[in-house]
């Protein structure tokens, strides 16, 4: 299907999840992840009126911004590796997975201004997810108070692969419930305003419990051999 025609699909999908929560549509930001596709396919999207792209590895970002023609919001979303800031660190406006200290470190010793960093967190508690345990988050964050280059916009997490839509549910609620003792901190260099929850497969719950960046792919620009 085209990219467009798929959007539509899925903005009516936020926008009832929105209205179950009684939220404002405006209040979720759109990711449409193109780690699996061409250049031309982020490119359909954009045409389609997607403001914000996603992408997981510094080759793939760094290609994609090459070849389109417009110049999205980019957010970089996947495990980042301390050597490869220097290689994103000027063309993205979101880093979703800061998860230590060193990177902390390597972000603001390359950023040229305060780059929008979110916390990846452990909310499953699996073991195969990346991020930091929900209970160390708040100590971790007061450590960042010597970076002056970055800001805690907010929180990332990843939900188990699962049909048990409590389990879901749950998972993001515990998000919320993390971002809530945040910001009752209220620490300048951590509005912590963002929650980035929700995939192809589960972003209506996570926006039914909260969340402000839906990062969508496969539901969206499909992949290299669904669009082929």
């Amino acid at each position: 299907m085209k990219v467009a025609e798929n959007l539509e699909v899925i903005q009516s999908q936020i926008a009832n999840a929105c209205k179950i929560a009684g939220r404002k549509l405006d209040e979720v930001k759109l990711i449409a992840v193109t780690k699996y596709v061409s250049p031309e396919r982020a490119q359909e999207a954009i045409n389609a009126g997607v403001i914000n792209l996603g992408e997981n590895r510094d080759e793939g970002l760094l290609d994609k911004i090459s070849h389109l023609q417009d110049k999205p919001v980019w957010h970089f979303i996947g495990t980042l590796q301390t050597r490869k800031v220097k290689n994103i660190i000027d063309h993205v406006t979101y880093i979703h997975s800061l998860d230590r200290l060193s990177l902390a470190k390597e972000i603001n010793k390359r950023a040229r201004s305060k780059m929008k960093c979110l916390i990846q967190v452990n909310a499953s508690g699996e073991e195969s997810k990346h991020g930091l345990e929900p209970e160390d988050v708040i100590d971790f964050i007061q450590e960042l108070k010597q970076y002056p280059n970055i800001e805690i916009s907010g929180l990332m997490t990843m939900a188990p692969l699962t049909e048990d839509e409590q389990v879901i549910r749950d998972c993001f609620r515990n998000l919320k419930n993390l971002q809530a003792e945040i910001q009752k901190l209220e620490l300048d260099y951590a509005p912590c305003h963002e929650l980035s929850m929700g995939m192809s497969n589960d972003f209506k719950i996570a926006v039914e419990e909260g969340s402000t960046m839906v990062r969508i792919g496969t539901a969206l620009v499909g992949n290299e051999s669904e669009v082929q």
